[in-house]
């Protein structure tokens, strides 16, 4: 017998561009003040959960066992189990899922689930023949031996390798991935322009009625994400020269406006039987209820960011529902085009549409910025919040990620 797994609450550092405020701190540094800010909030202190689950996308070798060291760092009881978990922008929302998973079958009774991500402290690698050469010269126990292994150095051997976010198998980025997906959908600039407008203003309307006073602990000094613009227009996104998709043929749409920056932040969300929140009279705002993951062969022409189109058909099949079924709608925005394309793909395949008044109500990436494996916790802590707020309902996560994979996911108050 399955039980249903509680949403109690979430909590995130501001997000902020990477190179700014976070960035002599790590992904580390970041999922500590977010998992601190959660243990306060909630009164934690001393609680051996059953869980903590966490990942980062952008790993050091020194992140080993990441997760578990930031546990340490906290005020919980250091007899919390905690692992990694690794898949791309969906990382934060399958966290989730593992946690609610183990909570409905009754092996445990509380966990907590998200991610961090440091695009300013992402690793920088070196050449391989110096890496070989390194390790060489770490093993020589005589002079001759070090020189000897010094001497297989070569001039280009010596650059450091900058860190990159194309895809293995196509050595394109997400961006240019995105941009022939928008090439295939036809969507126009303004399109792409109008949505990350509405994120913007609709994540500042948030703010300026306190919905994060209660999801968001301060950090360094930061307050907000700094990536929103309130005084951003149409005409201003409408000056930016396009930046992805310029080899493609006709007009370039894709642009920094509309277009996720890299960022720098963390985000988690406390996960438990209603038994378990109703014992420590702590609230459940909703319920994670189902999720479904699927990939698509990205190597081979389909878009790299549209598993969720292939994802939310098997969902919705399963639970009997359909897209009118859902009160809100939250399409993680790593471009606009990426949502523009899910939506349309929907409707092309007889889901139905999403009305706009439903879709990113608070904002979303575009204007909050995206921490890779961050993202997911931060969409489910404010998509649970929502629902408590308007006394109940139905809402759908979507998140795409990169490796042609997605996962969408049902959350219910």
């Amino acid at each position: 017998m399955t039980r249903r797994a509680a949403i109690v609450g979430g909590n995130r550092t501001p997000f902020v561009r990477a190179g700014h405020r976070y960035a002599q701190v790590s992904a580390q540094d970041l999922l500590v003040a977010a998992l601190d800010g959660l243990v306060a909030r909630y009164g934690l202190a001393g609680e051996r959960l059953g869980e903590v689950v966490a990942g980062a996308v952008l790993k050091h070798s020194r992140d080993l066992n990441l997760t578990r060291e930031a546990v340490l760092s906290t005020a919980l009881d250091p007899a919390t189990p905690a692992y990694d978990v690794q898949q791309a922008c969906a990382t934060g929302l399958e966290t989730a899922v593992l946690v609610a998973n183990k909570i409905a079958l009754g092996q445990v009774e509380a966990g907590i689930a998200g991610g961090t991500d440091s695009a300013s402290d992402a690793p920088v690698a070196v050449d391989d023949g110096l890496r070989r050469v390194l390790l060489e010269l770490s093993r020589a126990k005589t002079p001759r031996a070090r020189l000897a292994a010094l001497a297989k150095l070569r001039p280009g051997q010596l650059r450091p390798a900058p860190p990159r976010n194309a895809e293995a198998r196509t050595g394109l980025s997400m961006g240019e991935h995105a941009a022939r997906t928008a090439l295939e959908f036809s969507l126009t600039r303004q399109a792409q322009d109008e949505l990350a407008l509405a994120s913007h203003r609709n994540l500042a309307a948030a703010y300026d009625r306190g919905f994060f006073d209660d999801l968001l602990t301060p950090y360094l000094g930061v307050r907000r994400d700094d990536l929103l613009r309130p005084d951003t227009t149409l005409d201003k996104l409408a000056a930016l020269d396009p930046v992805f998709g310029r080899d493609l043929p006709g007009e370039a749409t894709m642009t920094a406006g509309n277009s996720t920056p890299l960022t720098d932040g963390a985000a988690v969300v406390l996960l438990a039987s209603d038994e378990w929140a109703a014992a420590r009279r702590l609230p459940v705002l909703a319920h994670l209820v189902d999720a479904e993951t699927a990939a698509v062969d990205h190597v081979h022409g389909e878009g790299l960011l549209t598993a969720p189109v292939v994802a939310a058909p098997r969902l919705l099949q399963r639970t009997g529902l359909t897209l009118a079924d859902f009160d809100l709608v939250e399409v993680h925005e790593a471009f606009a085009s990426t949502v523009l394309a899910t939506l349309a793909a929907w409707e092309r395949d007889g889901l139905g549409t999403v009305a706009r008044d439903r879709l990113n109500v608070t904002g979303s990436s575009l204007a909050t910025g995206h921490p890779f494996a961050a993202t997911g916790a931060r969409l489910l802590a404010t998509t649970a919040k929502l629902l408590h707020e308007r006394g109940g309902g139905r809402a759908l996560i979507s998140v795409c990620a990169a490796g042609g994979q997605g996962i969408v996911a049902v959350v219910e108050a």
